[in-house]
């Protein structure tokens, strides 16, 4: 069975209720290729056309090269924020992929913008620190911010996350690279 984290977190008024839904290859495949009907044939929760969407299809790709060629990372990447109370797919996040031999994980998150300012990055980072904190092998948690997003920093700033450094990604352009100590919380 895949894993899934949950959390409840008080953020704009009610409680959101949130896990993360892991994705099997045959998902991301689908998600890549833009082909929702196959993605939802498969998918453990029903997703929205932003999902198959010229925007995220890229991480989807990446994702699925990555399990298919790790399937044991499945349980770490990318997976689908899901609202349990509105019974709704409003983001994704996840690692990366499993830590890596100095025990660093990276997260990244990003929710559709329909269901935005409410709570739901907040819901899904606290979801993913809560594992990185249960997992043996994860000492630090790394996010890395494009320096012009502002919410985003804001966010990672209140978990106790400190700019390490920078680094140049091929597709986002520059980045700061933030670490915590993941059992800090």
């Amino acid at each position: 069975m895949i894993s899934e984290e949950q959390i409840d977190t008080p953020e704009r008024g009610p409680m959101q209720h949130v896990r993360i839904a892991h994705l099997a290859a045959p998902v991301f495949r689908a998600l890549g290729n833009g082909d929702l009907a196959a993605a939802n044939a498969m998918s453990p929760v029903p997703l929205s056309a932003y999902f198959a969407g010229p925007e995220w299809r890229g991480v989807w790709q990446m994702r699925s090269k990555q399990v298919e060629q790790d399937p044991a990372s499945a349980a770490w990447v990318t997976g689908v924020i899901w609202d349990e109370r509105q019974q709704v797919a409003v983001g994704r996040a996840g690692y990366h992929g499993p830590p890596d031999s100095s025990g660093m994980v990276e997260i990244g998150y990003a929710v559709d913008p329909a269901y935005r300012r409410r709570g739901y990055a907040r819901a899904a980072l606290e979801a993913l620190l809560q594992r990185a904190a249960r997992e043996p092998q994860v000492r630090t948690v790394r996010v890395t911010i494009s320096p012009d997003n502002v919410a985003s920093y804001q966010l990672a700033s209140q978990y106790g996350f400190t700019e390490v450094g920078e680094q140049w990604d091929d597709e986002d352009g520059l980045e700061i690279i933030y670490e915590v100590d993941a059992q800090r919380r």
